[in-house]
């Protein structure tokens, strides 16, 4: 378990960080409490609000890891963006009961 908490922290140092820049824009409004906003896709990304309970599944802290791998801590969309195409992420996401 200690091993994939640092993935969940810098995450959630993520979310914070592109939720705290000062500004309330309705696309920020629009995420109930208990979840959060990710961009996934290969070229464009499209956005998906997921429950934070992914944030504990060992499939979807790989993808993190990958972000992580290819994105740094600077993610182009100001959020966290996920780097696999939309297809494989909502296969992902519907098997864990993320929607």
């Amino acid at each position: 378990m200690a091993i994939r908490m640092p993935r969940i922290i810098q995450a959630r140092k993520i979310l914070k960080r592109s939720l705290s820049n000062g500004s309330t824009t309705p696309a920020s409004m629009d995420i109930p409490k208990g979840y959060f906003a990710i961009y996934v896709g290969e070229q464009e990304k499209k956005r998906f609000v997921v429950s934070v309970s992914l944030l504990s599944e060992p499939t979807f802290q790989e993808l993190l890891h990958q972000a992580e791998q290819e994105f740094g801590c600077n993610h182009p969309t100001g959020g966290l963006a996920i780097p696999c195409s939309e297809d494989v992420f909502t296969d992902l996401a519907s098997r864990l009961g993320a929607f």
